[in-house]
Formats: structure tokens, C-alpha cells, sequence
């Protein structure tokens, strides 16, 4: 029998949710400090809603769908293990309400608002945790049968695939569905460049989430007992990989330097409690010029206008630290074992399809019955928030 969860364990896990809590304002500022002035309302206000509509569609369904516990009971049966459920809630919600906040990255300038939200709700509240009880609850008995074909589960510590490959496969989705930002991609084949609006805000967002993930990976450990300081040195060396890497394969571009910590932290998430830190600078590196490369070519060659490149920060690096825990994870490479390769490509693979296939049925429905996109003024506004509109109104007056 599992032992019963102590007032410490609720405080680590707690400070644990706090921590991730805050990375959404890096998220914030990521894309604030990447879009076009015009859109800066729309992304701060943007993340908090998406973030209010995840608590209510993951504290209803999308927590029960995972792990079979629903918080219908009284507040005294709620109370019970000093209320450790409710805080592990609270810091599992903190990752599932990562996926609308990546995806909005990537849709950013030119999606509508409402419908947005209505996405969030289904993805946070069905899709997400689908697989995500796959790979933490051993829902339908997939990690059981990777443990008798393979003789490991499918070993995703941190969410380097639950959470990261999911959030940007699910972006990729929804940013195909859309399309490009009018006036990115003329019909001769020029780009139109667009440019961070700040570096500054870019830097904070991306510092606010660097700090934040030690608390993402660490505190994934979820009880005091079973803390590793392992996790924290491996997240740390991954991101000094990811930031090297981004340096000089992005020829010290302020916006691939400042992504490359963010690649590298998202690859190690999976394999940070089981790799030598020497394997989670090699994993860190490795996803560090994999964003460069791969956002560059889904920029300038294949004309996908992901805004902050959220499919090759989250969905290509996610899946690179999927597969990275099966290599540097096992003891030929310096791990601590227990993971199995194999266990790892299909789990990854399972990830990706459940993210791609959930976000174009979620996604592709709404843009049929009430659209997705933003018309061409408000595109051109910048938003079809109120608040934009009545922000706008008053500076036209002013200027008057």
C-alpha cells in the first residue's frame, strides 16, 4: 500500500505548482516580445484565459479521464492526506494548461479568440488527458504491455512527450488548419519578414521559464522521498547544451538564443531522472540546433507560419527527448537503466498521432461550424478582443 502523503509532500508539490504557475507568464512574455505590437494585448490576455478555461475543463474532466478521481466528495473527505489530491491536481493542471499556452505560440496574430478558448476546453479536457493516463496512470494497460514485449515501460519522467510533443504536434494542427498571417508568403515566393517586437520581453519570457522548469522537472518527482538532485544537475546541463548549441548553429541570433535553453529543457524532461548529466548535455545540444534547423526550414521552405516555432520548440524537440531517454537513459550510455528503446519510439509515435489526430478533429470542427480565423480588418487591428477594440478606439480619439 502506497504510504499516506505528508503536510511536506503537499508543501513540495505545492511550491512545485507555484513554480510551473509562473512559467505561464514566461510563456506570456514569449509571445509578447515575438509578435507584432499590435498583438501584445491579445497574447497576455490570451494565455490567462486559456489558463482559466484549463483549470475548469481539467478540474471537471480532464483529471478524472486521467486518473479516475473526480472532486464531487465534501470538503472534509476532500481534506483528507492534508489535501495532497487537490494539490497534485493543482500541480498536473499546471502542465496540461501548458498545451493551450504552447499552441498559442504558434497560432498567434490571426486566430479568434473565443474559438480559441473553445479548443482549450476540449484539448485540456479529452484529448490531453487521454494520453496522459496512458503514460502516468497505465490506462488501458499500453506501459504493461511495453513491460512484457520490451521489459520497460514507456518512461516519460517530466513530460517531454505528454506534455511538450503534445502541445506542439497539437500547434502544428492548428496552424495548418489557419494558415499563414496575411501578408507573410506572396504568391512569388517572398517572405515578409516580422521581426520580435521586443527582445527584452523575449529574454524575461524566456528566463521566467527557464527558472520555472526546475520546478516542472525536479518537482515531478511529486513526494519529498523521492526528490533527485540528478534531475535538477541533467536540466541544468541540458540547457547550457540547448543555449551553445542555439548560439552557434544560430549565429548568435538573439531569438534562437534565447529558444535554445527552452529546446533543450524540453528534451531532457523525460529522461532527466535516469541520464548522466554528460547524456543530458549531449540531449540538450542535440535539440538546441534541431530548433534552429528545423524552425528555419519550417519558416523560409515549407511557408508554415508557426509565429514563435512551437512545432520544432515543443513538437520535434518533445519527441527528440522521448526518444533521447531510451538512448541516454539506458547503462551503455551512462543511465541508470530501466528504460528500453523500443518502448520509447512507440510511446513517442503514440503521443504525436493521439496529439495530431485530437487537434485537427478539435480544431478542424470549429473552423467548419464557426471559423477560426480571423477577417482581414480584424487581422489587420490586430485582434478581435474587445478590449483591443476599445484600447484602439481610444488612441484614435486621443490622437484626434
Amino acid at each position: 500500500m502506497e504510504p499516506l502523503k505528508t503536510s511536506a509532500d503537499v508543501l513540495f508539490i505545492l511550491l512545485g505548482a507555484i513554480m510551473i504557475l509562473a512559467m505561464h507568464a514566461g510563456f506570456a512574455f514569449l509571445e509578447l516580445g515575438t509578435v507584432r505590437k499590435k498583438n501584445q494585448i491579445n497574447a497576455l490576455v490570451k494565455i490567462l484565459a486559456d489558463f482559466s478555461i484549463s483549470t475548469l475543463a481539467y478540474f471537471f474532466i480532464g483529471y478524472g479521464i486521467a486518473y479516475g478521481v473526480h472532486f464531487f466528495s465534501t470538503a472534509e473527505v476532500l481534506a483528507q492526506n492534508s489535501g495532497f489530491e487537490l494539490t497534485r491536481f493543482f500541480f498536473l493542471l499546471t502542465f496540461a494548461a501548458a498545451i493551450p499556452a504552447i499552441i498559442s505560440g504558434g497560432i498567434a496574430e490571426r486566430a479568434r479568440f473565443k474559438p480559441q478558448l473553445a479548443a482549450t476546453f476540449c484539448l485540456v479536457g479529452f484529448v490531453y488527458p487521454f494520453f496522459e493516463g496512458i503514460a502516468w496512470n497505465h490506462a488501458f494497460g499500453v506501459q504493461a504491455w511495453f513491460a512484457q514485449q520490451f521489459g520497460a515501460e514507456f518512461h516519460d519522467f517530466a513530460g517531454s512527450v505528454v506534455v511538450h510533443a503534445m502541445g506542439g504536434w497539437a500547434a502544428l494542427a492548428a496552424v495548418l488548419l489557419l494558415g499563414p498571417r496575411r501578408g507573410r508568403y506572396d504568391k512569388n515566393g517572398a517572405i515578409a519578414a516580422h521581426p520580435p517586437s521586443s527582445v527584452p520581453f523575449l529574454a524575461l519570457g524566456a528566463w521566467i521559464l527557464i527558472v520555472g522548469w526546475f520546478g516542472f522537472n525536479v518537482m515531478s518527482a511529486q513526494t519529498l522521498a523521492k526528490i533527485s538532485g540528478l534531475v535538477a544537475i541533467n536540466s541544468l546541463m541540458a540547457m547550457v547544451g540547448g543555449t551553445l548549441a542555439a548560439l552557434v548553429v544560430g549565429k548568435n541570433d538573439p531569438g534562437f538564443v534565447h529558444n535554445g535553453p527552452l529546446a533543450g529543457l524540453v528534451a531532457v524532461c523525460a529522461g532527466s531522472d535516469v541520464m548522466h548529466p554528460l547524456g543530458a548535455l549531449a540531449t540538450g545540444s542535440i535539440a538546441g540546433g534541431l530548433f534552429v534547423v528545423m524552425f528555419t526550414l519550417t519558416q523560409n521552405r515549407w511557408k508554415i507560419d508557426d509565429v514563435l516555432g512551437v512545432w520544432p520548440l515543443h513538437g520535434l524537440c518533445g519527441a527528440w527527448g522521448g526518444i533521447a531517454a531510451g538512448i541516454f537513459g539506458a547503462t551503455a550510455w551512462g543511465g541508470r537503466g530501466g528504460v528500453a528503446l523500443p518502448s520509447q519510439l512507440i510511446g513517442t509515435l503514440m503521443g504525436i498521432v493521439i496529439a495530431l489526430v485530437g487537434s485537427f478533429l478539435v480544431y478542424g470542427l470549429l473552423k467548419f461550424f464557426v471559423g477560426i480565423r480571423l477577417d482581414a480588418e480584424e487581422e489587420f487591428e490586430g485582434s478581435d478582443l474587445t478590449i483591443h477594440k476599445i484600447t484602439a478606439s481610444a488612441e484614435r480619439e486621443t490622437s484626434f
